[in-house]
Formats: C-alpha cells, sequence, structure tokens
C-alpha cells in the first residue's frame, strides 16, 4: 500500500506537468522526435507534384495509369530516462531539491511520450544501476516511475554514468530516445539541511566526465537520440554570504569548514564554476550531444519550449 502523502505528491507532478503537456509541448515533442523510418502504407493514383521516385511501377503497367506508393511514418519510439540518484541530486536551495526537479521534468517527457504513444522506460543510477523498469505505455505506467524517480532509495552515494550507459546498451538494443537527468557531478553538493554547495570541490566538471563516461556517451548518442538535461542549483554557481558554514558532501561524507563571508572566495568560486559550466557543454558539443541546462529555483517551462524550438528548426534545416 503506497502512503497518502506520496500518492498526492505524485499526483501534484501529474497536474502541474500535465497542463505543460496538453497546451505546449505534446506537439513539440512530436514534431522534434521522429520514428524509425517510413512503412509501405498502400499505392494511390499519381497526382500532379507527387515524387515521381515513388512511382510503383508493377502496378503502374497493370493499370496503364501511374500508380504511386504512399508510405507512413513507423512512429512507435522508446523514450529511455536515465536519472542519476547519487547523492548530490538531494540538495536543493530552494523549495525544490535536484531529485524533484528530475521527477518533474522526467513527467513531462514520459507524459508527452504517451500521448504520442510511445514506450516509456527508466533506468536510475548512481554507482551502480539501482533499478530498471522496461518500456511501456500507459499513465499507470508513468506514474510508477514518477514514484521511483522521487522515493527509491539508493544503495550507494556516489556516481558512475558510464556504468549506467554500458548497461542501457545491453538492455535497449534498438535506437531509442534517451534523456539522462543528472548534475553531471562527482564529488559533489552537500544535503540540503547542509544549506551550501561545492564549496571545495576538488575534482572539476571536465574531469567529473571521465574519459570512459565521455566515450560510452558518444557511443550512446551513435546509436540512440541522446539529450543531456543537467541540473544545478544556484548556490552550487555562486556562494552564499553566509558566513562560517560546516558542510558535508552528499556523496564522499567529506567534512569541511568554509567562509563564505570573504568576497574574493565568493568571487573567484563563481569565475571558476562558470568557466567549468563552458567547459561541460564545449564537452557535450564536441559529442554532438543535445542538453538542457535547468536550475531548481528557475521555471523550467521556457528552457524546454527553447530546446524543442531549437531541435525543431535544425530538423527543418537538414
Amino acid at each position: 500500500m503506497i502512503p497518502r502523502e506520496i500518492l498526492k505528491k505524485i499526483r501534484l507532478i501529474e497536474l502541474r506537468t500535465n497542463k505543460l503537456v496538453t497546451e505546449t509541448l505534446a506537439g513539440q515533442y512530436h514534431s522534434v522526435f521522429k520514428g524509425q523510418g517510413m512503412n509501405f502504407d498502400e499505392v494511390r493514383e499519381y497526382q500532379p507534384g507527387d515524387e515521381v521516385r515513388f512511382i510503383d511501377w508493377n502496378v503502374t503497367a497493370r493499370m496503364q495509369h501511374p500508380y504511386v506508393k504512399k508510405f507512413v511514418e513507423e512512429r512507435e519510439l522508446t523514450v529511455m530516462l536515465v536519472v542519476d540518484l547519487s547523492g548530490s541530486g538531494l540538495f536543493g536551495s530552494g523549495e525544490q531539491s535536484k531529485r524533484e526537479l528530475a521527477a518533474e521534468i522526467a513527467s513531462v517527457l514520459a507524459f508527452s511520450a504517451i500521448r504520442n504513444n510511445d514506450k516509456v522506460g527508466l533506468i536510475l543510477f548512481s554507482e551502480a544501476v539501482e533499478k530498471y523498469i522496461p518500456p511501456r505505455k500507459g499513465r499507470r505506467h508513468v506514474l510508477r516511475v514518477i514514484r521511483e524517480i522521487l522515493f527509491h532509495e539508493p544503495r550507494w552515494r556516489g556516481t558512475d554514468l558510464n556504468h549506467a550507459l554500458e548497461f542501457l546498451s545491453r538492455v535497449v538494443p534498438r535506437r531509442a530516445i534517451v534523456v539522462i537527468l543528472s548534475d553531471f557531478l562527482g564529488q559533489t553538493a552537500p544535503t540540503r539541511e547542509d544549506m551550501a554547495a561545492h564549496l571545495r570541490r576538488r575534482v572539476i566538471l571536465s574531469e567529473t566526465l571521465s574519459q570512459a563516461s565521455l566515450s560510452s556517451l558518444c557511443r550512446a548518442n551513435r546509436r540512440h537520440d541522446l539529450v543531456a538535461v543537467q541540473i544545478s542549483d544556484r548556490y552550487e554557481l555562486r556562494l552564499p554570504n553566509l558566513g562560517y558554514l560546516v558542510l558535508k558532501d552528499a556523496e564522499t561524507g567529506e567534512v569541511v569548514e568554509i567562509n563564505t563571508g570573504d568576497e574574493r572566495k565568493r568571487v573567484a568560486f563563481a569565475q571558476r564554476q562558470e568557466r567549468l559550466q563552458r567547459d561541460l557543454q564545449k564537452l557535450f558539443s564536441a559529442a554532438g550531444i543535445d542538453t538542457i541546462q535547468l536550475r531548481t529555483d528557475q521555471p523550467y517551462e521556457a528552457a524546454l519550449g527553447r530546446f524543442f524550438e531549437t531541435r525543431e528548426r535544425r530538423r527543418r534545416r537538414g
């Protein structure tokens, strides 16, 4: 029996995201995520403007009149949500943690998928693959996916994206839409109770995407339609001025004391984080991976809309 408070939280996410899907994103989703190819449907009489290359010469010879083959898009797709459950996802300086935002974005994409008669699957990972839910259709299935993202208790606190992508390649052999929801960090933020963010991170962003992880991302992007959704918090980008803070790293357990009242340290930290964000985006761009950058303290609707619009323009040019 699922506790009432859990059901209430899932239902609130469903209500919030369904409105956005219904009014805006379901149609955009259909436009930018195409099927596997075209299937033969029927033949019909040739009409001015039809492609000559689609003429069915056998039928044309029998009927003594030009006929063309008609094709329809092989529409059914599989959407795989690959969600990072490492310890850093519990952090959020406002009303939402990064994990809660990931669940909401997953809900938007999953409901868009099932409205287009596509399947949705889920891989939860930390240092290992925590849970796998095979792709299926239907509202009840999507609600289960949301519940698992929000409330699954991971066995591990660290992150191993490479292992998750290797598992993906084994369980999803055919082309799919793969959406990775993560902060793409190795050593990571403290918990919400600890208040601030990566004040003494030793592993920079471009290094946390190890060569193995980057190679796995490139391989996955060649096989699938891969989208990286990076979820961050404002205090991971700029330090708050809160004086001395005692912080605990959510993944390593390391405890440090930091003076956030020092303006020079705050400026240096902000500059460093901006550079690291640029480095990470360059890595994704060089690998040909589409990205969406989201923050826990900002509305996500505009960022999702820009992503779909950019993709649609690119597909039209292509």
